[in-house]
This record gives C-alpha cells, sequence and structure tokens, in this order.
C-alpha cells in the first residue's frame, strides 16, 4: 500500500527555516541523555576508573560532534544525498564487513561491534551504517516507482540486500541492531509500494532466519526463557530483567529523586547504555518517564507530518527511514526494560551511553531537519494537495 505522494518535477524550491519544534526536541532530549547517563554510570565510572566523570564526558565529546554534524546535515540540500547514496551504500557495507577483519576489529563483552581508529576511540560502524542504509534504501525504493511490485526488480533484490547487510550485522554478533535494521528496511519497502505476498514473503524469511538466529546460540535462548519466566531463575539468567522491572516499580509515580536510584549500584547490567531507562524510571517515577517518552513521541509525530506533507518521493522515504529506525529503536529498548519484548541489548535513542549512536542521531536528525525547511518553504507559499494511491496486491 502506498501512503506516499507522487513527485513532483521541477527546480528544488528555496530553502526556509527548520522545524524548531523538532529542533528544539531533539536539543533537549540531548540534554535529558546527558543527564540520565551521568546519573546512571557515576557508582561504575568511579569504581572502575576512579572518574565519576568518565562516562558523561565522553558522551558529551561525541554529543559535540554530533550536533556539529546536525548542523552540517541541516544545511545540506536533501537530493544531495540521493546523489551519494551509491557511495555511501559501498561505505556502510565496507565498515561492517571491516570489523569482522582480525586485528581492526574490538571485542567488547563477547562481541566484536567495534573499529580500532589508532589513538581515536572505537566507533561502533553498525551505527553509522543505520542511516547509510537509510538514504541508500530510500534512494533506491524511490526510482523503482511502479516496478517495486515486481519480483525482479523490486523484491528479489531487496531481499538479497537485507540479506546480505542483516548478516554481517549478526555476524558481530548483534541480534538486536539486525532486528531493527529489517524491520525499518521492511517497512520502507511496504510504504514505498512493495506487493503485499511479497511484503508477507519478506516477513516470513526474516522471521524464520530470526528463530534460526536464536536456536543457533545459548545466550540467545537464554534470553528468550528469560522473558517467558524471569522468576524460573532469578539470580541468573532473569536477573537482568528482574532488577530493571524492581527498578521501576521502586520509582513509584515521582521518582526517588536524581542521583538516588539504588538499582545503579551494579544491580542493573549495562545500566547506562540499554538499562538506562530502569535508572530513570526509578529517580523520576512515572510521570516523569512519560515526560521524556513524550519528547520521543513529539519527535516522531513531527517527522510523520513531514512524511505525509511531501512531494518528493525520496524526502518522504528518507524522513520515513530516519522515524522509523528511531521509532523501533525505543520500542526494542522499553519493551526489553519492561518485558514486554525480549532484551536484546539495544540502547535507548539520545538517552543511552553510546557516542556513535548519539552522532549518528543527530546527524540523521540534521537531514530531517534539512526536508523541513523544504516542507516549510513550500507551506509558506501553497499548500499542496494529497494524492494517494491504492494498494498495491
Amino acid at each position: 500500500m502506498r501512503f506516499l505522494r507522487r513527485p513532483r518535477t521541477g527546480a528544488m524550491p528555496v530553502a526556509g527555516v527548520p522545524d524548531y519544534v523538532l529542533l528544539f526536541t531533539v536539543l533537549a532530549l540531548v540534554l535529558l541523555g546527558l543527564q540520565a547517563v551521568y546519573s546512571a554510570s557515576f557508582v561504575l565510572a568511579l569504581t572502575v576508573y576512579d572518574d565519576a566523570l568518565y562516562f558523561l564526558k565522553r558522551q558529551a565529546l561525541w554529543g559535540a560532534l554530533g550536533l556539529g554534524l546536525l548542523a552540517f546535515t541541516m544545511r545540506v540540500p536533501y537530493r544531495w544525498w540521493r546523489l551519494l547514496s551509491p557511495l555511501i551504500m559501498l561505505v556502510s557495507v565496507g565498515l561492517l564487513a571491516a570489523v569482522l577483519v582480525p586485528g581492526w576489529g574490538v571485542e567488547r563483552y563477547g562481541a566484536t561491534r567495534w573499529l580500532s581508529l589508532g589513538p581515536l576511540p572505537p566507533v561502533e560502524p553498525s551505527e553509522f551504517a543505520k542511516l547509510g542504509l537509510i538514504v541508500y534504501v530510500a534512494a533506491w525504493l524511490s526510482s523503482l516507482r511502479d516496478k517495486v511490485t515486481t519480483w525482479s526488480s523490486g523484491a528479489l533484490p531487496f531481499m538479497l540486500l537485507v540479506g546480505l547487510i542483516g548478516g554481517l550485522i549478526l555476524l558481530q554478533p548483534d541480534m538486536g541492531t539486525t532486528v531493527v535494521f529489517v524491520l525499518v528496511t521492511g517497512s520502507l519497502f511496504f510504504l514505498a509500494g512493495a506487493a503485499i505476498r511479497h511484503f508477507l514473503l519478506l516477513g516470513l524469511v526474516g522471521g524464520l532466519a530470526g528463530a534460526l538466529a536464536v536456536l543457533a546460540e545459548s545466550y540467545r535462548l537464554d534470553r528468550w526463557r528469560a522473558f517467558m519466566d524471569p522468576a524460573a531463575d532469578p539470580q541468573g539468567i532473569g536477573f537482568h530483567v528482574n532488577q530493571a522491572l524492581l527498578a521501576l516499580g521502586s520509582g513509584g509515580p515521582f521518582g526517588l529523586g536524581i542521583g538516588a536510584s539504588r538499582q545503579k549500584y551494579f544491580y542493573i547490567p549495562g545500566v547506562q547504555t540499554d538499562g538506562v531507562f530502569a535508572v530513570i524510571g526509578e529517580e523520576i517515577g512515572f510521570v516523569g518517564s512519560v515526560f521524556v517518552l513524550s519528547l520521543l513521541v513529539v519527535l516522531a509525530l513531527r517527522c510523520f507530518r513531514l512524511v505525509a506533507g511531501q512531494d518528493d518521493r525520496f524526502a518522504s522515504l528518507l524522513v520515513a527511514g530516519v522515524m522509523l529506525w528511531l521509532a523501533f529503536q525505543t520500542l526494542v529498548n522499553l519493551g526489553g526494560v519492561t518485558k514486554v519484548l525480549p532484551l536484546t541489548g539495544v540502547p535507548l535513542p539520545f538517552l543511552s551511553y553510546g557516542g556513535s549512536a548519539l552522532a549518528t542521531q543527530l546527524a540523521a536528525m540534521g537531514i530531517v531537519l534539512n526536508v523541513s525547511r523544504y516542507h516549510e518553504a513550500g507551506l509558506a507559499r501553497a499548500q499542496p494537495s494529497l494524492v494517494t494511491e491504492g494498494a498495491q496486491t
């Protein structure tokens, strides 16, 4: 089914002002994220690194870099990314493959997801690849037009592309990022007008591949067992999710106070990364957590406004890809912390510790803000009419 407008030909209009609501929402999330990272991590940082600000300083440096990238991408006309998409795709695949090369990839916590860059801190290529692949898939799908409904030009090459990239990410191994990548690209395939039978086939193949990946590794099976019954082994495989739930429950309506979390004292594994929302809930309670999540909802709604209001097919798919990436990653993270989904180690956008992730997310929001500059300029001249197309089966 297609929800996108027909593309309009002609020269690119003069850019206007960005969506300031979206911009200030992003800045607010970055500031809240810095506070959350410090509050969740200072006990671990002081114990392990003898520096309570260890994680905060690194996150702040990456945040400053990310804001610089946001300022840059907000000024670069978004159509340039379409021209550069093949090169971006090659670089993304190259980075994902480089992680698997012995001596280049950096192993942490049993996974090789980071790339060493000499004296610089290791970076996580899969985070940069998320944005790069969204750009490429948006450009490719927008160029297919009606061919997206065919098997030879649409479904088959799309499934091969998703399989190749998903396989590279899974080899790191990074099941959570693989799931997010498949969900985002599959959703873009649907929004671009894919035939329903092809979309369902993609879902079936992806589900079978995911089930095999879970069965192939014992620790993934343990996460599934912990999801099904965390009380069966509370000091073993169920420890992580039990402690996260305990933190959220301890927060009550208004929380224990900023900095007063008890579960961050080595009870929640990965407390500054995928477990940060548990500390947020414990310290500022249900009311504060709803406020934080409302900012992510506002971000998604402003992106959806751009998707629904675009005449440019590439711009619609590009913004939709960024929106879906952040939305799915939020849902997977919160689902794991609240036991709605199995834990997968996916960080919470803007709020979890992770420099590569934060910088890439800010760069992506800069691209979205650039799209909003042309959108707002178009609205100032005339309100375009919405053209929808029927379902393709």
